[in-house]
């Protein structure tokens, strides 16, 4: 047998720095195999490109309402949970996203052609019922695509969330789970037979084992078997998993990044200096390389992690 991963090597201290600002509240990045990074632009409305190197970035799409996750599909093209857009304000430094705009539509799932910049609206209800507010996603290596619906805040309400399923190319779409609580960041584990949920609100990290592609089991609790949550007053938004199995969690109010095994022990905190901390993604060659969108002061950032990310199926 070879060495057992570590799954508890504790961070001393990680060094963050920015390779991209001006953002309008980034997130969803996705590591590129030449080193640029696409990320989301949830207030501009873009889908947009950062080369680390040169420090540059520039549009790749225009998605109008609130694209938030994104990740490569199948089919080369990039796959964006748009979540129809917030009302935002701008107060001590900070963009910070509301309630549900004035003109908002509804949700969608949409897929751009990186080479040409066609936009593609993919879905915008599952059965019968439409999106609310899509928020992140993951393929899994059947070409299947988990993502998570939010929901949208009113001033004295606030809708429902919950997770699905779908295979984009052949347009069939499921509703998995519901109801969440404002479900957030999507991963599955190094073997694809979970699916973790990160809850925002009740800052709650779920899983389910699946039996099938896209099929949670029978033994799993109603609502999904409950992983961890951290001490204090947080919340958490997107999430991903690192080689190991830990799964990695952009943790809001005292920010950073919160680090869980599989059982649930908490191995890890990495802090960031922007509370409004959202997603981390993993490139580089030997996928230690971590970048953290800090959306409210709209960066892009990167560090060296201490153990390997796991690499996305596309």
């Amino acid at each position: 047998m070879g060495e057992e991963p570590d799954l508890v090597e504790k961070v001393d201290k990680v060094e963050i720095e920015t390779v991209a600002e001006g953002l309008g509240f980034p997130e969803g990045p996705v590591v590129m195999d030449d080193g640029t990074v696409l990320v989301v632009e949830i207030e501009a409305g873009n889908l947009t490109r950062v080369d680390p190197a040169r420090g540059t970035s520039e549009v790749v799409a225009h998605l109008g309402g609130g694209p938030n996750g994104a990740a490569i599909g199948p089919d080369g093209r990039v796959y964006v949970c748009n979540n129809g857009g917030f009302e935002w304000s701008h107060t001590r430094g900070y963009t910070v996203p509301g309630h549900q705009p004035r003109d908002y539509r509804g949700g969608s799932i949409q897929a751009v052609d990186l080479t040409s910049g066609e936009v593609e609206v993919v879905v915008t209800e599952v059965a019968g019922r439409g999106l609310k507010g899509p928020n992140d996603l993951v393929f899994d290596h059947f070409g299947g695509m988990w993502f998570t619906d939010h929901g949208k805040t009113r001033p004295r309400d606030r809708d429902q969330g919950g997770l699905y399923h779908g295979r984009p190319l052949e347009g069939v779409w499921r509703e998995v789970v519901h109801p969440l609580d404002a479900p957030n960041g999507v991963g599955l584990s190094p073997d694809g037979n979970v699916v973790y949920v990160a809850e925002t609100h009740t800052c709650r990290l779920l899983s389910w084992e699946l039996s099938a592609p896209g099929r949670p089991g029978p033994g799993n609790p109603p609502g999904g078997r409950f992983v961890a949550r951290p001490a204090g007053r947080k919340l958490f938004d997107s999430l991903a998993v690192e080689e190991c199995g830990n799964v990695a969690v952009a943790t809001i109010g005292t920010s950073g990044i919160s680090v869980f095994g599989p059982s649930g022990e908490e191995v890890d905190f990495v802090p960031t200096d922007d509370p409004l901390t959202t997603n981390i993604a993993f490139g580089g060659e030997d996928m230690r390389t971590a970048y953290i969108t800090l959306s409210g002061t709209g960066r892009l950032a990167r560090c060296r992690w201490p153990r390997p990310g796991l690499a996305l199926e596309f």
